[in-house]
C-alpha cells in the first residue's frame, strides 16, 4: 500500500511527532536533551521554521512548527534527525538506525486546535505517569509557555497571543487550560490525524487546505457518530477548554 504523501503548505502549522525504532530510547542522559534542542534551534533558523512548542520524551519527540517555505520542515527534520544520529552513536557507543523512519505530521487548524495541541503535547509526561503536572517535567515547552523560564528557540504562535496583551496574562490564561482534561475524543483526534497525515481542523479549513493543495483531502467518517448527543458534547468541552 503506497504510503500518503506529506501535506506542506508555508505558513500552515504541522504537529509533527518522531519516534524512536521499535519504540526504544532516543535520549540516554540529560546532554542528550539539551544537545537535541539546541541544533533544534540552529536548523529551526536555517531553514525558517517557527517552533511553538515542544515535549522530548524518552524515546520520541511533539513538535508542533510553523514553515515560511513549504519544504522547510522536512528538510529541518531531515538536517536534525542525521546529525543527532551521529551524535548519539558516537557519545553512547552504538550504531544502526535511531528513528523509525518518517516522522509523522498533521496540518493543525490554528483557530480551533492550535492551543489544544500544544496542551496535548505539553501533557504528555503526565500521560505517561513520569510526572503528575507539566510544571514538574524540564523537557518541555510548558517552563516557557506558563512558568518564568525564557526558552530562546520557541516563537510564539498567534493563538497563543491572543491570550492576554502581556506575558504574565498569557501564562496565567495558558495555566488555566491545564485545569480541564481534554476529552477522550479529542485524543482521538489528534492521534489519528497524526497517524494517517490527516488535517487537523473544522470544515472551513479542511476547504482552504483542499483549494491550496488542488485536492481532495477530507477523510468521510462511518456511521452516524458525528451527529450524536455524544460528539456534540465532546466538540462543546473542546470549546470550552480553549477559552482562557
Amino acid at each position: 500500500m503506497a504510503r500518503r504523501p506529506r501535506l506542506n503548505l508555508p505558513d500552515i502549522p504541522q504537529h509533527v511527532v518522531q519516534r524512536g525504532n521499535n519504540r526504544q530510547v532516543c535520549f540516554f542522559m540529560e546532554q542528550d536533551y539539551t544537545v537535541y534542542l539546541d541544533k533544534l534551534k540552529e536548523y529551526s533558523r536555517q531553514y525558517k521554521v517557527a517552533v511553538h512548542a515542544y515535549v522530548l520524551m524518552t524515546n520520541h519527540v511533539h513538535l508542533p512548527m510553523t514553515p515560511e517555505t513549504a519544504s522547510g520542515i522536512s528538510k529541518l527534520m531531515q538536517s536534525l534527525g542525521r546529525y543527532y544520529v551521529r551524535y548519539v552513536n558516537s557519545t553512547h557507543g552504538r550504531s544502526g538506525t535511531l528513528w523509525e523512519g518518517r516522522y509523522k505530521s498533521s496540518l493543525v487548524d490554528s483557530e480551533h486546535y492550535f492551543l489544544l495541541v500544544s496542551r496535548y503535547i505539553e501533557l504528555n509526561p503526565v500521560r505517561a505517569g513520569m510526572t503528575e503536572h507539566p510544571a514538574a517535567y524540564p523537557w518541555s515547552s510548558y517552563q516557557h509557555n506558563a512558568l518564568s523560564r525564557t526558552i530562546e528557540l520557541l516563537t510564539a504562535h498567534p493563538a497563543y497571543l491572543s491570550l492576554g496583551q502581556d506575558g504574565e496574562t498569557r501564562k496565567t490564561a495558558y495555566q488555566s487550560l491545564f485545569k480541564h482534561h481534554i476529552p477522550e475524543y479529542s485524543l482521538k483526534e489528534i492521534r489519528d490525524a497524526l497517524q494517517k497525515s490527516w488535517v487537523l481542523g473544522e470544515g472551513r479549513f479542511k476547504q482552504q487546505i483542499e483549494q491550496q493543495l488542488g485536492q481532495r483531502i477530507t477523510i468521510s467518517t462511518h456511521g452516524g457518530d458525528r451527529k450524536s448527543e455524544t460528539f456534540k458534547k465532546t466538540k462543546l468541552e473542546v470549546s470550552t477548554t480553549l477559552t482562557p
